[in-house]
């Protein structure tokens, strides 16, 4: 349920329902964002702390858990948590926790990125050329948000679909070409384009 609610605010979300395959997740994908619950089948949530600390990519951790005993928080927290939320809880909440926690480095800030015609509103992830909303599919946005973010630099083609797909996704040979391909031609008028380089990823740079 956390997981489709996630997903209607345009959050790719994968699902690991034990430590096992939580360790096994985040040594193949970098995520922007963990929500680690405590009373996992094979052990205690929180013992993925540690191994997260090891990995040169630090990504923050939200525990959600029934357990919410002042210690067991503090717990948690010492362990090196960002932050701490018990059930049941409100999905609102969640949400602009998880925003806390995956907050920009101050280069991109100011929440509203802008290339050309095009503007890019980072809190929300909404698109406009000229003033004028672009709609775009879900998955076209997740691409073109990953893409604004590193304007100027290329994006290798798997961390955009990272960006774009969960890994129990069925992904087509050429699905993530086809989402690029129509988000090049919408992008058309704001005088910037995705420039494919073969074999490497792509990257997103204002015409002339």
């Amino acid at each position: 349920m956390l997981a489709t609610s996630l997903s209607r605010q345009g959050i790719v979300v994968d699902i690991s329902p034990t430590l096992d395959i939580a360790r096994e997740a985040v040594l193949t994908t970098d995520y922007d964002a963990i929500i680690l619950d405590r009373n996992l089948p094979d052990g205690e949530g929180l013992s993925l702390l540690a191994e997260l600390k090891e990995r040169p990519a630090r990504c923050p951790v939200i525990v959600l858990s029934a357990l919410g005993a002042l210690e067991q928080r503090i717990d948690g927290l010492d362990l090196g948590a960002d932050d701490y939320l018990t059930k049941p809880f409100a999905t609102e909440e969640l949400l602009a926790r998880l925003r806390a926690v995956t907050r920009r480095p101050a280069a991109v800030l100011e929440e509203r990125i802008q290339l050309g015609g095009l503007t890019f509103d980072l809190r929300h992830r909404m698109a406009e050329i000229d003033g004028a909303v672009l709609d775009l599919p879900r998955r076209e946005l997740l691409a073109l948000e990953v893409l604004v973010l590193r304007s100027g630099r290329v994006v290798s083609r798997q961390a955009l679909e990272q960006a774009v797909y969960g890994y129990d996704d069925e992904i087509a040979s050429n699905a993530l070409d086809s989402h690029v391909s129509r988000l090049r031609r919408k992008l058309e008028p704001a005088g910037v384009e995705i420039h494919a380089l073969r074999g490497i990823g792509y990257l997103l740079r204002r015409i002339g």
